[in-house]
């Protein structure tokens, strides 16, 4: 598929609860889905469904709905899943390492090849098939294995030093836990910021909201 512009974060935020839901359709046998289906998993409407894949192209058929199967395969196709991108990840604490054996094996848009860590004590110690090395190693690694994206699970402390670090060795894509919007200055560095606490406070506002 053709690179596509101008289309808003809020659909692509969308398409991987789409693919989440497509997959679970399937697994029910079910071959075709219509919009209206979608949208009451989705807690969407059919024209904001319809309205989504509209930006993708024509996927549907009318009076028969989507192919399940197609339609999985065209968003797997549009989020790159199938790309296998090397990715390191920086920092074997507890969210670390639960990325590496829940988050990054359950999809294949990447291929963790990498884990550093500074602390003496999980050096040569592994996660999965995994052996962690020292963060003073990761720029050869990195430059000899045309690295793509980071998961940066480290100290917000470390973090601007460290992004900096790879960013010179040609990393420019970032998935950051570091309870610190990483913002870098370069134009061509995408960065996805997480904040578990963020979604922790939502949901107490939620809990909050209902008893008020």
């Amino acid at each position: 598929m053709g690179k596509r512009e101008n289309i808003s974060s809020s659909v692509i935020r969308r398409l991987p609860r789409y693919y989440r839901f497509l997959r679970d359709i399937d697994k029910e046998g079910i071959t075709h889905v219509s919009s209206n289906e979608l949208a009451k998993r989705m807690r969407s409407t059919a024209s904001q469904v319809r309205q989504d894949f509209n930006c993708f192209g024509e996927f549907g058929q009318q009076g028969i709905g989507y192919s399940v199967k197609q339609l999985r395969e065209e968003i797997e196709n549009i989020l790159g899943i199938k790309c296998h991108y090397p990715a390191v990840l920086v920092g074997a604490g507890n969210i670390g390492t639960a990325i590496a054996n829940q988050v990054i094996f359950e999809n294949r848009c990447f291929d963790l090849i990498g884990v550093f860590d500074k602390d003496p004590m999980k050096i040569d110690k592994k996660i999965g098939s995994i052996t962690i090395m020292h963060t003073d190693e990761i720029e050869p690694f990195c430059t000899s294995n045309s690295v793509v994206t980071a998961i940066l699970c480290v100290p917000k402390s470390a973090v601007e030093e460290l992004s900096q670090r790879l960013y010179d060795v040609g990393v420019r894509s970032f998935w950051n836990f570091s309870h610190y919007d990483l913002n870098m200055k370069f134009k061509n560095v995408i960065v996805e910021n997480v904040h578990l606490s963020d979604s922790l406070m939502q949901l107490c506002f939620r809990i909050n909201q209902t008893h008020s």
